[in-house]
């Protein structure tokens, strides 16, 4: 190496010009000089008066890679870590990769259907009378095996579905704060146009009772933060809203599958989202519990809000993350489709949490939307 920390320069007629070196690689001259910026793929030499770049024949191979690399659509970052391994341990990472961006293809493919879907129903539902919608319904929770308090709260009426889960000393009186305070709702006889905003108030409410709650106690020293998820559905006829804050989730079944309407505020699915952890991965991850939005009287509330249109036959899923960490969405989708009605999944989707060692309190509310 050279005392810039290149490749010692080769007898000039061994190597390559910028341009010709870039045809060959198939690599523009642009990329190159990026390259050599990023000290990704720096050249062998280059001249001290021109500031002309020359390259060496047995340079070739790294280029081609990272060109292959490239097109694959692979990050810069990520396509350094992949040169500097063995030609075996390179082989694995690139089939990680694309493992991922496979997974992460099909997860985008499923999310526009659900929003192709969505899309329509909202043009029909312009020009077509709605069918009147019943809901059946059914909510159930559990303790788990291994937690020794309960903290997941879940309710389910003919309006208002929801499920919390909450953390910190004291988080079962959060969740259940959180659910009480959006259940006035199921006494109010509001409009599709009300929904968004009566179901936002009332969970801002809660969080307001939740940061005076917490103001007027005297924490304990070195007391963890208390605080809960909490997901809701809110009905108007056929007129659901969705709101949604922390790492519970909510699904919708239908003819097409089943999809996940909710994001996680979670530090790993905000790894995942950065391309910087695969689902795999994340699964075991340390920090998997860690939220980044919640109902929690120490920060602002953001919840997600949606508008959705919902149709006979479909079956909606409301769970907090003692389901989702040990049961497979494919196998949720098979109890979910089998089920006889809503109370027959609540309660096989427990027991399968318990079968599979429950290491987390689950709460679950299904229902299930009919013609009237």
């Amino acid at each position: 190496m050279d005392e810039d920390g290149r490749a010692a320069p080769y007898d000039d007629g061994a190597l390559l010009t910028i341009g010709a070196f870039a045809r060959a690689s198939r690599l523009s001259p642009k990329a190159l000089r990026l390259y050599d910026e990023l000290g990704l793929l720096p050249p062998a030499h280059v001249d001290p008066h021109s500031g002309y770049r020359h390259y060496a024949p047995a340079q070739l191979e790294r280029a081609r890679l990272v060109a292959w690399l490239r097109r694959l659509g692979m990050p810069l970052a990520r396509i350094r870590e992949v040169c500097e391994l063995t030609p075996e341990a390179a082989a694995v990472a690139v089939a990680a990769y694309w493992a991922q961006v496979e997974a992460d293809t099909a997860a985008r493919r499923d999310l526009a259907a659900f929003l192709v879907d969505q899309l329509e129903r909202k043009n029909t539902a312009m020009t077509t009378p709605h069918t009147p919608l019943t809901m059946r319904y059914a909510a159930l929770t559990d303790q788990g095996l291994v937690r020794p308090a309960h903290q997941d709260a879940a309710h389910a009426g003919p309006r208002l579905l929801a499920v919390a889960d909450g953390y910190g000393p004291d988080g079962g009186r959060a969740a259940k704060a959180a659910i009480e305070a959006l259940q006035g709702l199921e006494d109010q006889d509001l409009t599709s146009a009300d929904l968004l905003g009566a179901l936002e108030e009332a969970a801002h409410r809660a969080h307001r009772a939740h940061r005076a709650d917490r103001t007027h106690r005297t924490a304990p020293a070195g007391d963890e933060t208390t605080g809960s998820t909490l997901t809701a559905l809110l009905r108007s006829g056929s007129r659901l809203t969705l709101l949604h804050v922390g790492d519970s989730r909510a699904y919708v079944l239908r003819d097409s599958g089943l999809f996940q309407i909710t994001h996680d505020h979670s530090l790993v699915q905000s790894l995942i989202d950065e391309g910087r952890l695969t689902p795999e991965e994340a699964a075991s991850h340390p920090q998997r519990a860690q939220l980044l939005r919640s109902l929690d009287g120490a920060t602002e509330f953001a919840p997600d809000l949606q508008l959705l249109e919902a149709r006979p036959g479909e079956r909606y899923l409301l769970c907090t993350d003692g389901l989702t960490g040990v049961i497979p969405a494919e196998i949720i989708q098979q109890v979910l489709t089998a089920a006889d009605d809503p109370d027959q999944a609540v309660r096989e989707l427990i027991r399968l949490a318990r079968e599979a060692g429950a290491p987390d309190n689950v709460a679950c509310v299904v229902a299930e939307m009919t013609g009237a």
